[in-house]
């Protein structure tokens, strides 16, 4: 196989913003699947990172088949790939493995979510690939980390979860604990994973070296944990599930309001705390010294509870919500997907983002976090279709057609079989 020119660029450039990217000059080579690594990705690619995602030629992202689908894809697909581009390739195969090697000099990150040795066994672990280009910068997010008697062990979220001491903590009292609704193990360690990466990056100026980022899925939710390990070594305390109350925290609970819906209330400063009792008509435990700081109220905490408790019940969600604002306490309901839908907020902020289908067919994604004043991120273009890029990558690699026709006969690459059907509103 030949290499390309330096001037040949396989990552294509996204149509220009209307200011510049912060990110455009950085192209990532995205190897991993589902959610971590392809989320991690996705934060880079929102602010103009150029992202390359290598998947399977036979099935893809696993994840273009998760949950809901139209016209035969995820709908989860379009928020997980945006900003990508997709060459399709099989991994295993030595010739897939050499176009890797090609695309190396001009990548700035690769970014893997496989089980701890994967990529040593395909002859592309972080020492093969620093030795082409020293600058290379290696984001490896594993369920255990890359070290370690478990580390090749299996990992999902929902286990990461678990072990990192939240899954404990998400319940009511004695009864089985709950999943979060959606993967926050995952995210969490795509979060970090992208820390790690602006951290090398900064580093890189200074060094001109690149280096690995080991995220475990454990260790990203496991630092979130707040005060749990001190507390059980220094007191030997071992937090346990309260439901919707913060241990410690007072008062800060989830209250039944009519209608059989709930007001989430956060009276826990101490100002607040007296606003909030002047509020729902006690001020003699807004005024009553004992309860002036957290320390006391905690103490009293099922008494206060009580007392917002037999406020709220007789009231809508609504009253309460308008009652509390007029107090300045904090205080919201809980929102479902067509509350968040419906709310001005959100939209007012560009939280929720139109795509159009050819059909006509509309829906919404997230919009885009964080905001940046002077360069905010874009949703420059829709996730691609298996192997949309396939053919300008290697040939921007310098492989003529009769090589690549060879790659599309022996099953190593793949194309797409219809065009595109989706296009940004």
């Amino acid at each position: 196989m030949t290499t390309a020119t330096p001037t040949d660029t396989p990552f294509a450039s996204p149509p220009i913003p209307p200011t510049p990217a912060p990110l455009g000059e950085l192209k990532v080579l995205e190897l991993g699947q589902l959610i971590a690594g392809p989320f991690a990705a996705k934060t880079l690619a929102d602010f103009g990172a150029q992202v390359l995602k290598i998947e399977s030629p036979h099935t893809g992202d696993p994840l273009r088949q998760w949950r809901v689908l139209h016209e035969g894809t995820s709908l989860w697909w379009q928020v997980q790939s945006r900003n990508k581009q997709s060459l399709s390739m099989d991994l295993r195969h030595p010739k897939a493995q050499m176009i890797v090697k090609q695309l190396i000099p001009q990548t700035d990150i690769l970014i893997e979510n496989f089980r701890p040795g994967t990529l040593e066994e395909w002859g592309l672990g972080p020492e093969e690939l620093q030795k082409i280009n020293p600058r290379l910068i290696v984001l490896r997010i594993s369920g255990y980390g890359q070290t370690g008697p478990y580390k090749d062990k299996p990992g999902f979220g929902v286990i990461a979860e678990a072990m990192g001491g939240l899954r404990h903590l998400t319940a009511e009292p004695s009864r089985v604990p709950v999943r979060v609704g959606v993967s926050i193990g995952d995210t969490l360690a795509a979060l970090h994973g992208v820390i790690g990466v602006l951290i090398a990056l900064h580093e890189r100026e200074r060094s001109g070296k690149g280096q690995v980022i080991d995220v475990a899925l454990y260790e990203a939710v496991f630092n979130c944990m707040e005060s749990l390990l001190p507390e059980y070594s220094a007191k030997g305390l071992v937090r346990e599930a309260a439901g919707s109350a913060l241990p410690g925290i007072a008062p800060t609970n989830a209250y039944r309001c009519l209608e059989d819906r709930y007001a989430l209330i956060a009276g826990n400063g101490d100002s607040i705390y007296k606003r909030l009792m002047s509020a729902i008509g006690r001020d003699d435990l807004g005024q009553d010294p004992e309860l002036a700081h957290n320390t006391g109220r905690v103490k009293r905490v099922e008494e206060i509870d009580a007392a917002i408790q037999e406020w709220s019940q007789t009231r809508t969600v609504s009253d309460v919500l308008e009652t509390l604002e007029r107090a300045q306490v904090p205080a919201g309901q809980i929102y479902n997907i067509a509350d968040i839908a419906q709310d001005p907020h959100y939209r007012a902020r560009g939280m929720l983002q139109s795509l159009t289908l050819q059909d006509g067919t509309t829906f919404e994604v997230p919009g885009i976090v964080p905001k940046l004043s002077r360069t905010p991120g874009a949703h420059a273009h829709l996730a691609p279709q298996l192997g949309e890029h396939t053919l300008q990558t290697l040939t921007a690699l310098g492989l003529n057609a009769i090589q690549i026709q060879g790659l599309l006969d022996q099953g190593i690459i793949a194309v797409p079989k219809e065009p595109s059907t989706m296009a940004p509103r």
